[in-house]
């Protein structure tokens, strides 16, 4: 019988490239920072969910209807041809944007982000079935069983229904909430409808539920470039190491300088309130979206061990090494100066917005042809778009050349709201009069019913020039 040799391999460990996340349990905090957090999330909310039931004038106030390609905004009603001003919006909300991580660093993220909102709202749920932080995570420990079974089902139901509700809010600004509500009672749902309140729902219910603070720290292309609008004059959260360290723990009213501490008490409560599992002491780190839970729950602490509050704080790199503050450094009176301008030019825009547009095409088969009565003959076809809320008669006048006639003898135009009518006609000039072979001509629109709708665009008339 042969014999085998064996042999005794080393197996060298293999270090991950992906850590496997840990779930991150955020502590419950109070203090001012947490209050004007809770504020702004439930004002965001309300206005998310009860904007789309707010009525105007019969409809729905605000509504983006794309099938119908209208977009009201109370008394203003837009069009596809306005997408100009949309473009505008979105540059103002970028350089505000800008202007406010320049000034105060990532409140957006902290206070006001949809992800932020959201993940408050699931995380208030969480509290509410499962208990405080320590009991989620003895739960989370401990091995299944009808109690946990049922608070684990119990969580995911609210989180699932609350979704849902959340997807079904976000068709309901872009087809007319009522009309949709009574359709998903009576099961009557289109099936884009159907689709994008599942897709939303379930996006949020993966986002605010699951991921959480990974959106923040992997995703979010915002974390990764916020530092390039950072400057020594920007607010951060910062912890004064100076003042702190070396931090340990001691007992109240025990003399902490003379035992060679700093004001830390190393309580670890700072990382237990962050929602996204950061040291603040370590340092300013992308991961830091400046909620400020970290400042109350120190201030807390420093509060009641006697302490001047403020360890860790907003405050700004020149503020923590003792130098002079700049409000106004070139970065932010640029972004003021753009902002107010783009803002006013936007606002004027919109003031002196016509709802009437006007497009001149010319018959671009013939130049121009001549008539049995020896008159020149342009052919052009009128796109007049009817951007108003009403129905309107509108009259035809052009000119630029004297003695031009339109060869059309209903010159009275009616237009549907929200329609666009392709309105051809013929324009004949006595030669005589053309001294150039293009000669400018201006068409004139008006509202039969309302003088307020007033147009005109320019055209080029073609001829034959006689010398």
């Amino acid at each position: 019988m042969a014999e085998s040799n064996s042999q005794e391999v080393e197996v060298t460990p293999v270090e991950e490239v992906y850590a496997k996340r840990k779930k991150i349990y955020p502590r419950q905090v109070t203090g001012i920072f947490a209050s004007l957090r809770f504020t702004g999330v439930m004002v965001l909310l309300g206005l998310y969910y009860f904007g789309p039931f707010l009525q105007w004038d019969g409809r729905q106030a605000i509504l983006f209807d794309l099938p119908a390609r209208k977009f009201y905004i109370f008394d203003w009603i837009f069009w596809p041809q306005d997408f100009i001003y949309l473009a505008a919006l979105l540059i103002i909300a970028a350089i505000a944007l800008f202007l406010v991580t320049a000034l105060a660093g990532r409140v957006w993220c902290g206070y006001a982000c949809p992800q932020t909102v959201w993940t408050e709202a699931f995380l208030w749920i969480e509290r509410k079935v499962e208990g405080t932080r320590a009991k989620q995570m003895k739960l989370d420990k401990a091995g299944w069983d009808w109690t946990k079974f049922r608070l684990k089902i119990t969580k995911h139901f609210l989180w699932l229904a609350f979704s849902l509700f959340t997807g079904f809010v976000f068709v309901g600004w872009f087809t007319p909430i009522l009309e949709l509500s009574a359709r998903t009672w009576s099961f009557d749902l289109g099936a884009w409808e159907a689709f994008w309140i599942f897709f939303y729902g379930f996006a949020t219910y993966g986002n605010a539920g699951w991921m959480r603070e990974q959106v923040c720290m992997y995703m979010c292309p915002y974390a990764r470039f916020q530092s390039a609008m950072f400057d020594k004059n920007t607010l951060v959260i910062s912890y004064d190491e100076e003042r702190g360290e070396p931090r340990g723990s001691r007992k109240k009213g025990t003399d902490f300088k003379a035992d060679g501490k700093g004001a830390c008490v190393d309580c670890s409560l700072c990382v237990q309130v962050c929602p996204t599992g950061i040291d603040i002491r370590d340092g300013l780190q992308y991961q830091c979206i400046g909620c400020a839970a970290c400042v109350d729950v120190c201030n807390d602490v420093m509060d009641k061990m006697g302490y001047d509050r403020n360890l860790v704080s907003y405050t700004t790199e020149n503020a923590l090494h003792g130098k002079k503050e700049s409000f106004f450094r070139p970065r932010v009176t640029i972004y003021i100066v753009l902002l107010a301008v783009i803002t006013t030019a936007l606002l004027t825009s919109i003031a002196q917005r016509v709802p009437l547009g006007l497009d001149i095409i010319r018959d671009r088969n013939s130049l121009y042809r001549e008539t049995d009565e020896g008159m020149i003959e342009n052919v052009y076809t009128l796109k007049v778009m009817n951007m108003d809320l009403d129905s309107h008669r509108y009259s035809l006048a052009v000119g630029g050349i004297e003695g031009l006639r339109i060869a059309r003898a209903n010159k009275a135009i009616m237009v549907d709201s929200g329609a666009v009518l392709h309105y051809p006609i013929r324009i004949q000039v006595d030669p005589e009069k053309l001294k150039t072979a293009s000669t400018e001509l201006i068409f004139y629109l008006n509202a039969i019913d309302d003088d307020s709708l007033s147009v005109e665009e320019d055209g080029r008339f073609l001829g034959p020039v006689y010398k």
